[in-house]
């Protein structure tokens, strides 16, 4: 008699579909959100509250612009901060080193706009390399503490206007005879905005690529144990000095399409109260995460700028005095804003996504 059983049907091939559809799908955000800034200048959609205009006005647009300038920019600083561990003060020279020597080959040499912007870029690369490999011979708050006083000295020259090459206090116009006719009026606005999405995504691929290279990896071990890597053999400091020029560099890049979106260079952009804005956009969004920066950086910005619109606005002048007056100072409103983020979100925005998921798997 026999005994064999019949095995029993495996369960169909499609039932495990649906699970992995989902996370497939969600690797395409990061092309459905560039796709979609990348056709804003088309778009006439209000956002009352967001923007004063419909999405594709200048003024919108000048501001999404300054957005994306600054989350590409502090997604370069993080490369110091979040990669290697390294706590620059200094950061704000490099960007304002590719700002002002841009400035400077136009007005001074009267050189093409591309010529000028490549020697704009290599200036502040070069900046980035004699300051780093100084600052660089020291560790931890000494690291710092050089680079602020880089950053000082940097900002007084600046101020002290010498030779007439800087123009003080007030900064320098760009000479707009000089630049493309596609990059000088309100009518191009939309033409800076893509310049400034260009570097966005430049910033991103660059930063993404070297995290991702062994030399990347050398970043992280000297980031959580810098003589463990002493210990393996290799050598900390060519490694923090390719991080300190690569962040340089691309914050160079920053500085000239801050010239173009602002039509000059100023002296606001060499203070070390430039790089601690970065280093609270860092810290806002996540330091150390793939788009934890740049959010922290479009965040910052924008809310700086909105706030500030607030801080003035009639609504806020007819509250009783007790209110009025912290609510009129959008530094006031801007520190509200960052310790409630880093009170509830110690790891910064990026963190949100996985919190909430374990809230929801917690609540099952």
């Amino acid at each position: 008699m026999s005994t064999a059983t019949t095995p029993a049907p495996a369960p169909p091939a499609v039932a495990t579909a649906p699970a992995r559809r989902g996370p497939r799908l969600l690797r395409w955000w990061p092309a459905a959100v560039l796709l979609l800034l990348a056709v804003a200048p088309y778009s006439a959609l209000p956002l009352p509250g967001l923007l004063d205009g419909p999405v594709g006005s200048p003024g919108s647009l000048q501001l999404l612009a300054t957005c994306l300038l600054f989350g590409a920019l502090a997604t370069g600083y993080d490369l110091l901060l979040g990669r290697t561990g390294l706590l620059s003060f200094g950061h704000a020279l490099y960007f304002a080193a590719g700002s002002y020597a841009t400035n400077m080959f136009l007005l001074e040499a009267g050189l093409p706009f591309a010529v000028a912007a490549v020697l704009g870029l290599c200036s502040g690369a070069l900046l980035a390399l004699v300051l780093g490999s100084v600052s660089l011979r020291v560790s931890g708050i000494g690291f710092s503490m050089v680079t602020l006083a880089f950053a000082q000295a940097g900002s007084i020259l600046v101020s002290r206007n010498p030779g007439g090459l800087t123009g003080g206090e007030e900064g320098r116009a760009a000479p707009a005879e000089l630049l493309p006719s596609w990059l000088v009026g309100i009518d191009h606005t939309a033409n800076l905005y893509w310049i400034a999405l260009a570097y966005l995504v430049l910033t991103l691929a660059v930063v993404h690529r070297a995290v991702r290279s062994p030399t990347g990896r050398v970043w992280e071990g000297i980031k959580e144990n810098e003589r463990r890597v002493e210990v393996l053999g290799l050598k900390p400091y060519g490694f923090k000095l390719t991080a300190f020029v690569l962040a340089g560099a691309l914050a160079a890049v920053g500085g000239l399409v801050h010239l173009l979106l602002t039509g000059g260079s100023t002296p606001q952009t060499t203070t070390s109260d430039f790089t601690l804005s970065l280093l609270v956009m860092v810290v806002l969004g996540g330091s150390g995460t793939r788009w934890g920066p740049m959010v922290g950086g479009i965040l910052y910005t924008w809310a700086d700028h909105r706030l500030g619109d607030l801080a003035g606005s009639g609504t806020v002048a007819d509250l009783p005095a007790v209110l009025r007056v912290p609510l009129s100072q959008p530094l006031f409103l801007l520190g509200v804003l960052f310790v409630a983020v880093v009170h509830l979100l110690p790891g910064g925005l990026a963190r949100l996504p996985s919190r909430l998921r374990r809230t929801r798997e917690e609540h099952r």
